[in-house]
């Protein structure tokens, strides 16, 4: 994979796109067309920075875990377009690095394959976190406060959540396949993707010795919206603070 991947570029054409289709579901009485010749979008005409997405979509103070962007995206939180998808992604890279690198420290995992998934995950998610906040420079999201309640120091509690976030993994990668116009950050999600699913079935055969463990979805894994999983995520009340708010944003 290029690990020179960056995004100084603005993403304005996943922006302006990702407004005009939140715009199409909240205001049903005007054409796509229309909302844009409205907005001052016609004939290419662009909007600097942040004001484009405060101008296209009055809806973006949508709480971070709440209804969400149009087709699964992210909240605005994030950042726009392919930005706030890789955001998004990294804050779930950022959870697992930070889960594994606990069970790492402690060294309550005795198991002999368990040890070894331990091992490669914790490398690997680490390895993803640095890849993401390098490719999004400046733009990254910061790293949350995390709170596992004692779970990485307790091996049969560590194998069953491991099994969840790793899982969890792969349906976000997946909800936001549609969405990432970037071919370049579209190939890196997409290997991330493959790596996730590698974790899950590992995890999945260690812990369950049968067809569910290695493909619980069957031979069609579901795609997840982003408030879907971080609903999810939030209900595990592994996260204390520190996630994207409106506040923090204001400035893009």
């Amino acid at each position: 994979m290029n690990h020179e991947l960056n995004i100084n570029t603005v993403d304005v054409d996943g922006a302006v796109r990702e407004a005009a289709e939140t715009a199409e579901q909240a205001l049903s009485g005007d054409t796509r067309a229309d909302f844009l010749k409205k907005a001052g979008l016609a004939g290419g005409a662009v909007v600097g920075g942040g004001a484009v997405l405060r101008a296209l979509a009055p809806g973006s103070a949508l709480a971070w875990n709440g209804n969400g962007g149009a087709h699964g995206r992210p909240s605005r939180v994030f950042g726009r377009g392919d930005i706030g998808i890789l955001n998004y992604a990294l804050t779930l890279e950022y959870l697992e690095a930070a889960f594994y690198n606990e069970a790492s420290a402690h060294g309550a995992i005795t198991d002999p394959q368990t040890k070894v998934f331990l091992e490669t995950v914790t490398q690997d998610e680490n390895a993803h976190v640095a890849f993401l906040k390098e490719a999004l420079g400046s733009a990254a999201v910061s790293e949350p406060s995390f709170n596992f309640q004692g779970i990485p120091e307790n091996q049969a509690k560590f194998q069953q959540t491991a099994f969840v976030l790793e899982n969890t993994g792969v349906h976000a990668y997946l909800g936001q396949v549609t969405n990432i116009r970037n071919p370049a950050y579209l190939t890196a999600a997409g290997s991330i993707a493959l790596v996730e699913a590698r974790h899950a079935s590992v995890i999945g055969l260690i812990i369950d010795d049968s067809t569910a463990g290695i493909v619980p979805n069957g031979p069609f894994d579901t795609p997840y919206t982003a408030s879907e999983v971080l609903k999810d995520v939030t209900e595990t009340g592994f996260i204390t603070g520190g996630l994207p708010s409106e506040r923090q944003h204001h400035h893009h």
